[in-house]
């Protein structure tokens, strides 16, 4: 079923649903699709891929596939993607083999999902590569001492120019 993203998360009548279809493991996978892939709006979308009879091995868990960043600029249109060959046979992939890759897919048991309320959105489970900031702490720390450096020696210069300014005034 391919639904506006904001039915993975939202409160109310939604959250009832997906507590019971959850409840009753019948969500196999949810895959989070790029923005601009539909006519009507900008915004991602997403499939829930439902089984009443999953195999052995997939009860009690989740699929989380965040194939955001899976797309080619749609080649006529300027506003929208599409999903190349390339970017299904990933998706195709990791839901058929049940794989986690990281950045991309994740096996979730349906515990932690009942944790956060429910909620199906697959960036809570799944960050894609590169919205994570690494920071090396040590060069950082190191810069700033620098910076400090340089800030100290120009207030000693402006402090000296200040100086020399009131001794010529005060002469």
């Amino acid at each position: 079923m391919v639904i506006d993203q904001g039915a993975l998360f939202r409160g109310g009548k939604e959250r009832e649903i997906r507590s019971k279809i959850i409840n009753e493991d019948l969500v196999e996978a949810v895959i989070l699709l790029p923005e601009k892939l539909f006519y009507n709006t900008q915004a991602p979308g997403a499939i829930l891929i439902f089984n009443k009879s999953k195999p052995q091995e997939r009860r009690g868990k989740i699929l989380f596939i965040n194939a955001s960043n899976e797309y080619k600029p749609h080649p006529e249109v300027k506003k929208l993607n599409i999903l190349g060959e390339d970017n299904i046979d990933k998706i195709t992939k990791a839901y058929r083999e049940f794989t986690e890759i990281p950045s991309f897919s994740r096996i979730v048991p349906i515990e932690e999902v009942r944790k956060y309320d429910y909620n199906l959105n697959v960036t809570l489970y799944v960050t894609p590569m590169g919205e994570e900031e690494s920071i090396d702490l040590v060069s950082e720390w190191e810069e700033l001492k620098k910076i400090e450096q340089e800030r100290q020696e120009l207030m000693n210069k402006v402090n000296h120019i200040m100086n020399e300014i009131t001794k010529a005034l005060g002469e």
